[in-house]
């Protein structure tokens, strides 16, 4: 009776300090992984998406499957990835909107994003461009500022929508520059640029993917980026604090994260390996010419910027009266 007694002690010994009794763990990943992008093909989440779907699979030895999903304002997405396993097979292509905006605009939101998702890494931050149409007799912020004060209640912003970063950068702009200019959402970028373009209205300001090759061809003209520091693919391009916006900054980004509670282990193999591929020149090349800047940082990094992301957003929601109606 001595020896499977001792046995027995010692299987419950194993058990408990997690060794593994007869067989080892199957090694994550061993099944394809499923990344959720939360907004419809063909937006800068979704293109960010497929740019990081293969170099992930080379990484992790997996097939990684582009999955989007889209529908009010990116939280369909998320809610599906917050609610699901938290095994590391489950995904989110996170975009600052969702993120950290919609719960300052969602009064009942099915997840919260700080609690129910874990950060692995910010992919990249992106430049947003403050930008008219190259018709207006404006060549730089001042000079517009001094243009809209001169026209009150004639001057329009688009945006993508009601509770947009565009939206929330045009308010922020009003407050900055004391003028008064009428927001008119839309229903996606696609169609406010071809406004802008058209003359409709007066000033967007969105990511630089939208409008940048549009400024190229000479149909708009862009201010300003509205990040801390000038962008790599517009190097001549000032900062709004630059040309005299003190405080201005409106930047987004894009992230990778999971269902909260994966474990360390899976989230950490995530993360080396997106910063493997964000080290990858090829990659960086594309990033940057869809004016974005790679990242690669630390889960804790991460999720620091979140919750500093989020209590700004909750403030400048708050201080312009910005709701979904």
């Amino acid at each position: 009776m001595i020896k499977p007694l001792i046995a027995a002690a010692g299987m419950s010994f194993g058990l408990f300090f997690g060794m593994a009794p007869a067989h080892a763990e199957t090694p994550y990943p061993n099944k394809v992984i499923r990344l959720v992008v939360p907004f419809a093909p063909g937006g800068s989440t979704d293109i960010v998406a497929r740019l990081i779907s293969e170099p992930l699979r080379d990484e992790l030895g997996q097939t990684v499957i582009v999955d989007n999903r889209p529908g009010a304002g990116g939280n369909i997405g998320g809610d599906i990835v917050a609610k699901a396993a938290p095994d590391g097979y489950t995904l989110l292509l996170a975009a600052a909107g969702p993120t950290v905006i919609n719960p300052s605009l969602y009064p009942k939101m099915s997840y919260d994003p700080v609690r129910d998702l874990a950060p692995v890494t910010m992919i990249e931050r992106e430049h947003n461009v403050m930008a008219v149409n190259a018709s207006l007799p404006v060549k730089n912020v001042q000079e517009f500022i001094a243009y809209a004060k001169s026209h009150p209640n004639q001057l329009s912003f688009g945006s993508p929508g009601n509770g947009s970063p565009a939206q929330l950068a045009g308010e922020l702009l009003n407050q900055t520059a004391g003028i008064k200019l009428q927001h008119v959402p839309y229903k996606g970028s696609g169609p406010a640029v071809a406004d802008l373009i058209a003359g409709h209205i007066t000033l967007l300001i969105d990511n630089m993917p939208a409008l940048w090759p549009h400024v190229q061809s000479g149909k708009l003209r862009a201010l300003a980026v509205t990040s801390e520091k000038r962008a790599t693919a517009a190097p001549g391009l000032p900062t709004a604090q630059e040309a005299g916006l003190k405080g201005y900054v409106v930047t987004a980004w894009k992230g990778l994260m999971v269902p909260a509670h994966t474990p360390r282990p899976v989230v950490d193999k995530l993360n080396q390996a997106m910063v493997k591929i964000l080290a990858r020149p090829e990659l960086r090349k594309k990033l940057v010419e869809l004016g974005a800047e790679p990242v690669g940082d630390t889960p804790e990094q991460f999720g620091q910027q979140i919750r500093a992301d989020a209590a700004w957003w909750a403030a400048l929601v708050k201080s312009t009266g910005t709701t979904l109606e």
